[in-house]
């Protein structure tokens, strides 16, 4: 994510900033990928911190307008967690725009969120014919953590599970074209798998011996749709820490050079390269603060090829699918 200037003074501003040093309220154009220091405002500025700009006085921004189902707000501490995943969705939505996906120049679907709170037992998360389904109950860092634990993951977080549903609105978008879905099926199976029983087998069974060798995680073993959305929101969370790297004005012997943009880069390898060797440097950081490694995986050959595979598809944008 870039760093961005402050458009009335001084000093930068980050991305989910309402205002700036000196109180000035401001909002982001996503268009414009820039602060603006005047409305109008999101609708869900006041109610759940949105800062983003609409398009008219009292309209949603182009985030927010995604959502067709918002949470029971009585359920305790409903608004809060939506607020907070609101703000993931804001994020993802815009790392993908770099690509031009879902903005006015994409001609094409855009997802449709159902955010969903918990009063009691876990709400799903999916995604299904255009429309993500999300647990807003995981923005609690307690019920993440304790599912994250209870689940076996390295890594669990609100932006993380909105890159993998996005990405299953992502394949369903490309695969209207034929092109796709026979190299999709040469790199990662036929994903016409009884995808019930392959969950079932997956978490009666566990993953295959071999999995590290040729997955990302081990849910990705369970079927080729969650290998798919695996290895997106992976082949996104490396860009995106590349890319935040760079415009924290940090530098390293792995980048090209000053100001490399990894939005821009064609070369996959070269990409995939940098963004590993980055964040092994800040995975060592974190272990001086005894804190967990930034990205806890390690690449293989095969996911190597699969990353590759996916920077491809979505550096092209949207091609009007």
């Amino acid at each position: 994510m870039q760093v961005f200037d402050n458009p009335v003074g001084p000093g930068s501003l980050w991305f989910d900033n309402l205002s700036t040093a000196d109180g000035i309220p401001v909002a982001y154009d996503p268009q414009a990928r820039a602060f603006l220091p005047m409305p109008p405002f999101c609708a869900n500025r006041e109610r759940i911190g949105c800062n983003w700009i609409a398009p008219e006085e009292g309209a949603f921004c182009r985030a927010c307008e995604m959502t067709a189902l918002a949470p029971d707000p009585t359920i305790d501490d409903a608004v809060a967690n939506w607020a907070t995943t609101e703000a993931a969705k804001r994020w993802a939505i815009d790392n993908l725009g770099r690509w031009q996906w879902f903005r006015p120049e994409d001609p094409g679907t855009r997802p449709v969120f159902h955010m969903l709170a918990e009063d009691g037992a876990p709400a799903p998360m999916g995604h299904a014919y255009g429309v993500v389904t999300i647990s807003v109950a995981e923005a609690d860092p307690i019920v993440r953590i304790t599912r994250r634990q209870a689940l076996g993951e390295p890594y669990r977080t609100m932006i993380g599970h909105m890159r993998h549903e996005i990405a299953h609105m992502l394949w369903w978008r490309l695969s209207l074209r034929d092109d796709f879905m026979d190299a999709f099926r040469a790199m990662f199976g036929d994903e016409r798998e009884d995808y019930g029983e392959a969950l079932q087998r997956h978490y009666h069974n566990g993953p295959p011996a071999d999995w590290s060798q040729r997955f990302l995680t081990t849910y990705a073993s369970a079927h080729p749709h969650e290998d798919w959305a695996e290895t997106t929101a992976h082949l996104l969370h490396l860009t995106d820490i590349s890319d935040s790297f760079v415009a924290a004005g940090m530098s390293s012997e792995a980048l090209p050079a000053p100001g490399w943009n990894p939005y821009t880069e064609t070369d996959s390898e070269r990409l995939i390269h940098i963004a590993a060797s980055l964040a092994v440097g800040i995975n060592h950081v974190n272990r001086s603060m005894g804190l967990p490694d930034l990205y806890p995986f390690m690449l293989a050959s095969a996911t190597h090829q699969k990353l590759a595979f996916v920077h491809d598809w979505l550096r092209r944008g949207a091609q009007g699918l």
